[in-house]
């Protein structure tokens, strides 16, 4: 007879508890001045000057850092088998001070989270940085990020969901290009594997399209072709920022958007918000990736409507149904890259790669 193992159990038994390390406060160091990014541009910030930055490309058995900016894992079983899926991934994984930290639906204090992204940043042994999950917080910990000290330490920053208000805010601060795609316990399918490898491993400059088996969930709202800046993330996350320090300038941008568990009217009042915030008029393209359990209801507007009724009128190239989601397969997205769109195509193109291969 066969004696059942539960999971905890079984990471032990790999031995994986010695593969993961904390990253004490005690080792942070400066990066070298000779690290410093070769940029060029306007800076807010006295001694760098730049018009965006890119960071290195990882490569296979580089560190990533994990860290929990927003809500935390609550089952503990779910963190180590997140640490197996990003250890398969090919890199050395080290675990921030305060990445099991819990207070309520936050993942830890606001300062001990920004703490432990400010020094994932800074360390020089740290190549990249993986979030561990999204869910609420990020918004509370902006204040307390050197946004300065990010951009003179540039890295990959990969996440997605709350993990906007980052993206968004480092663009809008530090001109970084950061990556919205999976997190730590994303379940790290086939597609979100290739495009993270793709995008963040290679430089790659791939064209994301409608995969043929995930049927006919797509829509065109207004045909036609153009190019911009990728800019956007979660439309609820997107919509709390507004009117902050951290809203960047959305003019020429292709904005991409997604959410989950929203009912439409709400989807319907957000986009109203980006109406009324002058956001949509500064756009060249619309991408909505996808609205996962989005229900109408009865005595609803369809979701089509809500496009019909905020999108069609702005006369852009705008579609429906990218694989930018909650769902399984979640595109890798760089910020703040050039890309190309074609609407009836349902098609994004990258124009440039969005890392530093050296």
């Amino acid at each position: 007879m066969i004696m059942p193992i539960n999971r905890s159990q079984f990471f032990k038994t790999l031995g994986l508890g010695t593969a993961f390390h904390l990253l004490e406060s005690s080792v942070q160091k400066a990066a070298p001045a000779g690290n410093k990014p070769k940029v060029q541009g306007s800076s807010p910030f006295p001694n760098l000057t730049y018009e965006s930055i890119k960071p290195k490309a990882l490569q296979p058995g580089d560190t990533i850092g994990l860290v929990s900016p927003a809500s935390p894992v609550y089952n503990p079983d779910d963190f180590e088998e997140m640490l197996v899926k990003v250890n398969a991934l090919g890199f050395k994984v080290v675990l921030g001070e305060h990445v099991r930290d819990r207070r309520g639906y936050l993942a830890g204090t606001d300062e001990d989270r920004a703490k432990d992204l400010m020094n994932m940043f800074k360390n020089p042994v740290i190549d990249g940085i993986l979030c561990v999950r999204g869910g609420w917080g990020c918004n509370r910990m902006l204040p307390y990020l050197d946004f300065e000290a990010i951009a003179s330490n540039p890295k990959v920053l990969c996440g997605f969901s709350d993990i906007t208000s980052l993206h968004l805010a480092l663009w809008k601060k530090a001109r970084l290009h950061t990556f919205h795609g999976p997190v730590g316990t994303s379940s790290w399918s086939s597609y979100s594997t290739q495009f993270f490898k793709e995008v963040i491993e290679n430089g790659g400059m791939p064209r994301y399209l409608y995969p043929e088996n995930h049927g006919e969930d797509h829509l065109t709202i207004q045909p036609g072709t153009t190019d911009g800046i990728l800019l956007g993330g979660n439309l609820t996350v997107l919509c709390s920022l507004i009117g902050s320090e951290y809203q960047p300038d959305f003019t020429d941008a292709i904005l991409y958007l997604e959410d989950v568990g929203e009912d439409v009217y709400r989807v319907d009042r957000m986009l109203t918000q980006l109406k009324m915030s002058g956001i949509l008029n500064k756009l060249k393209g619309f991408v909505f990736g996808k609205c996962t359990n989005c229900d109408a209801g009865a005595n609803s507007l369809s979701l089509e409507q809500v496009f019909n009724d905020h999108i069609s009128p702005l006369n852009i190239p705008a579609f429906y149904g990218a694989l930018i989601s909650h769902e399984t397969d979640n595109s890798t997205i760089p910020v703040g890259i050039k890309a190309s769109m074609n609407a009836e195509l349902g098609s994004i193109q990258l124009m440039e790669p969005a890392v530093i291969n050296s």
